[in-house]
């Protein structure tokens, strides 16, 4: 296969970022490393082959491949656990006070890769309730453009060591060991969250009520500031007034052109 041409790559970075909202402009190096193998497995004679085959694939699987293989999808139990805290300690509570009546919280975790951040979501829940937990509706939204780490989400399946950050008590009441090398979620909590892809960037968003939670971490440090000023506005359309925005601790909101008010590095709050 002949190598991939700067303009190649150009076209072809244009193409994801208009799209997703992924900028890989600086990350050549990459996307030619996780696609090269795969294109010419394929049969593919170039990148501009290959190119032409996504575009004209209307079933859409070519483009979902493509996102697949370009995207990074790492994280871990309890990243940035600062926010788990405060989303425990202070959140949490303030949310179950003003929602006694409906008894409704509407919490997404957008950018939710192999569903780490949206099951610690649910097991700080499950604590927080006890036995009070099935009088609520505190179903988790999680969504990603991956179709593999939402396998792998759906999945529940994770490796021992990876859990070695979570309290005793919840690897003992929320997973299930299946051997020396990994567990499984319980499905207690796994029923709690609901997986879907979705593409942060699409122009309408689909959703019929409003959230009180929305965690979007170290997602938008892939976008330019005109798509993270878009985005930001979204959610704050989408939010229940006096609801949180979580975001990663190395992203962070223009406070002079966000609606958002700033209360913790990387938190934010709609009055």
């Amino acid at each position: 296969m002949k190598p991939i041409t700067d303009k190649e790559f150009r076209k072809l970075a244009e193409y994801i970022k208009a799209n997703y909202g992924v900028n890989l402009f600086q990350k050549k190096a990459l996307v030619v490393g996780r696609l090269q193998n795969y294109i010419t497995q394929s049969n593919f004679g170039s990148f501009s082959d290959y190119y032409g085959y996504i575009e004209s694939d209307k079933t859409g699987k070519a483009a979902a491949t493509l996102i697949n293989r370009v995207t990074t999808n790492h994280t871990f139990f309890m990243r940035e656990p600062e926010h788990f805290e405060y989303f425990k300690n202070t959140v949490l509570p303030g949310l179950v006070t003003r929602e006694y009546a409906r008894k409704d919280l509407r919490i997404w975790s957008a950018g939710c890769s192999t569903g780490e951040e949206a099951y610690t979501l649910a097991m700080v829940i499950a604590d927080h309730f006890g036995a009070d937990k099935g009088r609520w509706d505190t179903k988790i939204l999680a969504t990603d453009i991956s179709t593999r780490a939402l396998e792998k989400a759906v999945e529940g399946e994770y490796p021992n060591e990876g859990l070695e950050s979570l309290p005793e008590k919840w690897r003992r009441d929320y997973f299930t060991r299946l051997s020396d090398e990994k567990s499984i979620i319980a499905d207690k909590i796994k029923s709690e969250v609901i997986f879907r892809k979705f593409n942060l960037m699409e122009e309408v968003f689909p959703f019929r009520k409003k959230f009180h939670v929305i965690f979007c971490r170290n997602v938008m440090i892939y976008f330019d500031s005109k798509a993270r000023k878009e985005l930001a506005d979204k959610f704050y359309e989408f939010m229940e007034s006096g609801g949180y925005l979580f975001i990663g601790h190395s992203e962070s909101l223009n406070r002079e052109e966000t609606k958002f008010k700033h209360v913790l590095p990387a938190v934010y709050r709609k009055d």
